[in-house]
């Protein structure tokens, strides 16, 4: 059974879902029967990369609020990771266009790797700071899941690539999807938001249990933690 997940490797929450969600996969008895699928989502594709900046200045810029409202608005993203195993550092993190990081998982897609492309991205930008628009960073990301050097560098000069990213987005247009993280399981059940492990595992073992009938359409499942293309991380 497919799982489709869109997420923005820059939205915190998509990090703290992809956690939650896991969990849930780990107390399902049939998790090698599931094929998880990520897609590109880009909350804003317009962003300029500020590598200098780190997220409370740019949020005080953004949204022109002070630097301690910037940090009360990140201390309830960082508790959110607390309770999905993420230390969240944001004092490092970089303000980089995810655009360049989205061809590099999409590459992964194909080499069904895309799991471990989305957790060294996540892990690149939200623990240990580095700069997902910049070449060289994503050389030594891609290479430590098994990414050849030339295989990144076509892909981060590919059309085909970048049009693949555009594709994913356009598709969640089409489902409405404007918030991430979003799942889909079996093409039929919507999950917005970072969810508890106890909703996925409920969604889990009932979208599988209907697997075998291919129903069809789309259904939203409560709304949970998520950011939005307006930038606002709730």
């Amino acid at each position: 059974m497919k799982v489709d997940i869109w997420s923005d490797i820059r939205c915190p929450f998509c990090y703290v879902g992809k956690k939650k969600f896991e969990k849930a996969l780990e107390q399902f008895p049939n998790s090698d029967q599931i094929e998880v699928q990520w897609h590109s989502f880009q909350l804003d594709p317009n962003l300029v990369s500020q590598p200098d900046k780190n997220p409370y200045e740019y949020f005080t810029e953004m949204k022109g609020i002070s630097m301690e409202q910037a940090k009360a608005m990140h201390e309830h993203v960082k508790n959110a990771g607390k309770e999905a195993g993420i230390d969240f550092n944001f004092d490092d993190s970089k303000v980089a266009n995810s655009h360049r990081g989205h061809l590099l998982i999409q590459l992964a897609n194909k080499k069904n790797i895309g799991n471990e492309m989305e957790e060294a991205m996540f892990k690149a930008q939200f623990i240990d700071g580095k700069n997902i628009d910049d070449e060289a960073a994503l050389l030594e990301i891609g290479q430590s899941v098994g990414l050849t050097k030339d295989e990144i560098q076509d892909a981060l000069h590919s059309d085909n690539t970048a049009h693949a990213v555009s594709q994913d987005g356009l598709l969640a247009r089409q489902l409405g999807i404007n918030a991430v993280p979003f799942f889909v399981f079996n093409d039929k059940y919507g999950v917005s938001g970072a969810q508890q492990p106890e909703l996925f595992l409920e969604i889990l073992e009932k979208s599988f249990s209907e697997y075998s009938a291919g129903d069809q359409g789309l259904k939203i499942i409560n709304s949970g933690d998520q950011c939005d293309i307006n930038g606002n991380c709730d």
